[in-house]
């Protein structure tokens, strides 16, 4: 039997713990990378996300950074309607809190893949979100988590802060082991010397996740 991980004591604690609906209220349109990064997430979708899939892109903002031959259907979960009302690659926005509530809204293998676009340092309950993210996914299925070395730092969990980059590529990857849903974890980086770096931890759904 795989010994469970375990995470350290208060590991997902934040430093503003105030309601994230609060937080989320206004828009905030920014990104968290440059455009040589975005360019290079364009780059990873577009070798791993089949180009007419379903997708679900976990943490929805403005922007998807789907490359433009994607021709599929984008469903957004996140925390600001107005946000996701001005992604142009969504097909529909659900506002859904996951700190507070991991279940996702969506019936099983509902998806041909999955995003999470540099905001997985938020979450405080990952490896519930990730279980769900597998159960949402058909068999086979990529989940995508990319991440750079910025954040809103009030929102990020202490485990998050506590990690260096290369780190965080093990805290990711500990996710995913962790949920016992997903298969073949890869880890990848790209590093400009000007730009903001850019990492992502993928894996895909297994083929029974009981």
């Amino acid at each position: 039997m795989t010994k469970a991980i375990e995470f350290p004591p208060g590991a997902f604690r934040r430093m503003n713990e105030e309601d994230d609906h609060r937080f989320y209220a206004q828009p905030r349109r920014v990104v968290h990378i440059d455009d040589d990064a975005i360019a290079a997430l364009r780059g990873l979708y577009a070798a791993l996300v089949p180009a007419a899939a379903t997708v679900l892109d976990l943490m929805a903002s403005w922007r998807s950074h789907l490359p433009p031959s994607f021709t599929g259907i984008v469903i957004g979960l996140g925390m600001n309607r107005d946000e996701m009302r001005d992604n142009p690659q969504l097909a529909q926005g659900i506002v859904h809190d996951l700190n507070r509530e991991p279940s996702l809204p969506f019936n099983d293998t509902a998806f041909d893949a999955a995003l999470c676009a540099v905001s997985v340092q938020y979450l405080t309950r990952p490896v519930e979100v990730f279980r769900e993210v597998a159960r949402c996914l058909r068999p086979h299925a990529p989940f995508i988590v990319s991440f750079s070395n910025r954040c809103f730092p009030e929102k990020a969990v202490a485990l998050w802060h506590a990690a260096d980059d290369s780190q965080h590529g093990a805290i990711v990857t500990a996710y995913f082991a962790a949920s016992a849903a997903f298969a073949d974890v890869h880890q990848w980086a790209h590093t400009s010397p000007a730009g903001d770096p850019l990492y992502a931890v993928w894996a895909s759904r297994a083929e029974d996740t009981r």
